[in-house]
């Protein structure tokens, strides 16, 4: 059963983020800040969710949610401050959408930057843990599987619609075979044996 709260005194909010390990496509994170009366036996890691209970959570937490946030940075900005930095500004970003602002944010993961003057607490797994980042990595997940099932539309033969951007052994052979597109991020090791590409 995953736990409410750390601080049940204060304003807390749990954040966690989507698509690091992506060759394509932006990394999204959410900040969520829930009731303090909220419970969900289903809600759990979003990676451990099917995809029918990860859009039925989505709609329960945007409905009973305190506050939410979710925030895209795109494949540009990744290649410029890196993945990581990238990560941690999406989550910045998501929690500046909070309103209320936390008092305490719960980060899912090792590495965090100070947001704001607001302590934190990094939490490995933390999305098995706690159910403010567990409504984090549901919303996250599932605002960034909807924006590459919609550019997969733009380019159907890296099948993002199913691999979600993600280095499958599919999606490789695409690269292999069509070069790379805008959404593709240049920074990244996109082949094992990384050769020029040609940009759609």
């Amino acid at each position: 059963m995953l736990k409410p709260f750390l601080h049940s005194n204060l304003i807390e909010c749990g954040t966690d983020e989507a698509g690091r390990g992506c060759l394509a496509g932006p990394v999204t994170a959410a900040a969520v800040i829930l009731p303090e009366l909220f419970v969900n036996e289903i809600l759990n890691d979003s990676k451990q969710l099917t995809l029918l209970k990860r859009n039925q959570l989505r709609e329960v937490i945007l409905q009973e949610a305190t506050a939410y946030g979710i925030a895209h940075i795109m494949m540009e900005e990744i290649d410029e401050i890196n993945i990581l930095q990238a990560s941690i500004k999406a989550m910045h970003k998501s929690i500046k959408q909070l309103q209320p602002q936390p008092e305490f944010i719960l980060v899912d993961g090792n590495k965090f930057n100070h947001y704001s003057k607001v302590a934190h607490q990094c939490i490995v797994k933390g999305d098995t843990k706690y159910l403010s980042i567990a409504a984090a990595s549901v919303l996250a997940k599932t605002e960034r599987d909807a924006f590459m099932e919609k550019i997969h539309e733009e380019f159907p033969m890296y099948n993002w619609i199913k691999n979600k951007g993600y280095p499958t052994k599919e999606h490789r052979a695409a690269i292999r075979k069509h070069g790379i597109t805008k959404y593709h991020r240049k920074s990244f090791r996109l082949l094992p044996d990384q050769l020029a590409f040609s940009f759609k």
